[in-house]
């Protein structure tokens, strides 16, 4: 375990901001790398691969739900010096995400038809869809205990493991993916079911890689069947913090599904733009989004261990350096937004769409450096339902004129882009002022800051 509660929050959160970039680097790669292969199938199967993104958002919300809860309650006992509440934490933990992944599979695998059928521009777009889940589904399911062992790791400061076992498996990810899609050698040719099933196969191996480096290295936190028996109040004490924020994963899900529906008129080329500018964008954000993730467990061992001066310090370093970074990546996207489009697809309508998309939707990246730095602090200090009402309100004030206005004569996809830069803007504006309040009302800890730590431990 490494203890966060002294030394310079700045170097903590680079320090573990820059393994999680290589991690999401990698992973963004594969990603895209995945998003090639498939380009090359046509622009249905790009649009196909597309909407499992409105599934894999769900996902996150659950997934976000999980790890925002298992990472705050073990880092708040973590800065306490309390290990054996840590290890009860995680134990539960690796429970709750086996029960919710199941309740995802059995709920979502048999609707796949009908939510491909019903988001589809086309009849082909929507059989691939159908293929493309077949697989991906499953995998998703496999994303539920790896992210409550990512999450616990975190929650300790401890980064390395995790991401260099994340590599390798992304390395065969990105090896399986063509062998499967093409059906190179003793390969099936499978399509864009191939590219699911590499991405199956590869969670698959980095769950069995994570259980083993568990079992085999790390000593703080342990596997104990002893501990497996379900104890709700630990289950609630994770979900009452996890479910704000997965709420507000499950939110970014419809703002997702609505801007489907919208464009859903203009074809399966304004489908494929819109995915392959919201991919990109993804992309871009890598380095952002790795600092804000390291906020919240630097955040949570310092609150846990009642020091209030390093939890502002944290916030303000944090949101400087994604400010930085968010400039430079809005320039980049004015600049250059064709040029990433062409990567994936040559189709002159895609290019347009999701070059359109990608340059006015930059004009909101500060803003969104801000909100994902914000509410990275709220779950660090446990308390989530802030963020939650921010983005409730930013859907609210999108959604229904986005609605109405698709429907007036002289309607362009471009101002369903413009009014969701303003959205977020107004988000931003709202998270600062709720994290103000919040400072004032949690950061009382009348002796919290000459409490001396009880001991540091070094990082594994």
């Amino acid at each position: 375990m490494k203890d966060m509660t002294q030394g310079s929050v700045t170097r903590h959160l680079l320090h573990m901001a820059s393994f999680m970039a290589v991690s999401m680097v990698v992973q963004t790669l594969y990603l895209l790398a995945d998003l090639y292969w498939v380009g090359r199938l046509g622009k249905e199967a790009i649009a196909a691969v597309g909407l499992s993104g409105n599934l894999m958002m769900v996902v996150l919300a659950l997934t976000q739900m999980l790890g925002v809860g298992t990472t705050t309650v073990i880092s708040h006992a973590a800065g306490r010096k309390d290990q054996a509440s840590a290890e009860v934490a995680f134990n539960q933990s690796v429970v709750l995400s086996l029960v919710v992944g199941l309740l995802f599979g059995l709920c979502s695998f048999p609707l796949r038809n009908q939510y491909s059928q019903s988001l589809s521009a086309d009849a082909p777009t929507a059989a691939m869809a159908v293929s493309y889940l077949g697989w991906f589904i499953p995998a998703l399911m496999l994303q539920f205990p790896l992210v409550s062992l990512g999450s616990a790791l975190r929650a300790t400061g401890i980064i390395k493991p995790a991401v260099g076992l994340q590599v390798l498996s992304v390395i065969l990810n990105m090896i399986f993916a063509p062998l499967l899609i093409f059906g190179v050698g003793p390969f099936p040719k499978m399509g864009v079911a191939g590219a699911a099933l590499a991405t199956f196969l590869s969670i698959l191996i980095a769950n069995i890689l994570t259980i083993i480096y568990f079992e085999k290295s790390f000593r703080y936190l342990r596997f104990r069947v002893s501990q497996w028996g379900p104890r709700l109040k630990i289950w609630w004490s994770m979900l009452r913090i996890g479910l704000p924020a997965g709420a507000e994963f499950a939110l970014m899900a419809v703002y997702i599904v609505v801007v489907y529906a919208i464009i859903r008129n203009f074809g399966a080329a304004a489908q494929a733009g819109f995915g392959v500018g919201a991919r990109v964008m993804q992309a871009m954000f890598l380095p952002v989004i790795a600092v804000a993730f390291a906020v919240a467990p630097v955040v949570g061992q310092n609150f846990g261990g009642r020091r209030a001066n390093r939890v502002r310090q944290s916030f303000y370093s944090a949101v400087g350096i994604t400010t930085g970074l968010m400039v430079l990546l809005t320039i980049l996207a004015q600049v250059a937004a064709g040029t990433f489009i062409r990567g994936f697809s040559k189709d002159a309508s895609v290019i347009a769409f999701g070059s359109d998309y990608l340059q006015i939707i930059s004009l909101n990246f500060v803003a969104m450096g801000i909100v994902f730095t914000s509410s990275s602090v709220f779950q660090g200090i446990g308390n989530t339902w802030p963020p939650l009402i921010s983005s409730a309100t930013r859907l609210f004030l999108f959604a229904i004129p986005a609605v109405i206005m698709s429907r007036m004569p002289g309607f362009h996809i471009k101002q369903v882009w413009h009014l969701s830069v303003a959205s977020v803007l107004l988000q931003a504006i709202v998270n600062l002022l709720l994290l103000r309040r919040e400072f004032r009302r949690k950061l009382v800890f009348p002796e919290a800051d000459s409490i001396a730590p009880a001991g540091s431990a070094s990082p594994a």
